[in-house]
């Protein structure tokens, strides 16, 4: 049986990313793993995370890479913590949006994770999703009678000039 690497991965919006997924697939392309998604989340984003967490962990799967999931707390240096076992995670990914976007990187997390669990670290950069743009409502139909009237205010205020 081939030796397996289990990766601790920290991630929160990111956690579906297709940026991470791909890091991910690369990384199991190198040797198996098993991932154990870390979710640091406020009490009141529980079933949003938990949505998000299932939907990531399929999508894993089907790419054939084992996986689970697991919510933690919101400080993401306590959730990490509160798993964190040298003799059960071999290396850690911290997912993050891009920096300028990121507030983990604002406090160096993938830093501060590697100093606590003196393990191998590597940050993976998502890039935010673009906000979906709805449509422009068509115009409203007009009747003969309003269509006419504009006409006319138009000619109108033409002979006025």
């Amino acid at each position: 049986m081939a030796f397996r690497t289990h990766l601790l991965v920290v991630a929160n919006q990111t956690v579906g990313s297709p940026d991470l997924r791909r890091a991910l697939e690369e990384r199991n392309r190198q040797g198996p793993v098993h991932v154990t998604l870390l979710a640091p989340v406020l009490w009141s984003e529980r079933e949003a995370a938990r949505t998000r967490m299932d939907e990531a962990c399929r999508a894993l799967r089907e790419a054939g890479i084992e996986s689970d999931g697991v919510l933690g707390d919101a400080d993401p240096m306590v959730a990490v913590q509160e798993v964190w076992h040298p003799g059960r995670f071999d290396e850690i990914v911290v997912s993050t949006f891009t920096t300028g976007a990121s507030r983990w990187m604002q406090v160096d997390l993938p830093h501060r994770i590697a100093k606590l669990t003196d393990c191998t670290v590597r940050h993976v950069e998502s890039r935010p999703e673009p906000e979906p743009v709805a449509p422009a409502p068509p115009p409203e139909p007009r009747g003969l009678l309003e269509s006419a009237a504009g006409l006319l205010r138009t000619a109108t205020r033409g002979r006025a000039a």
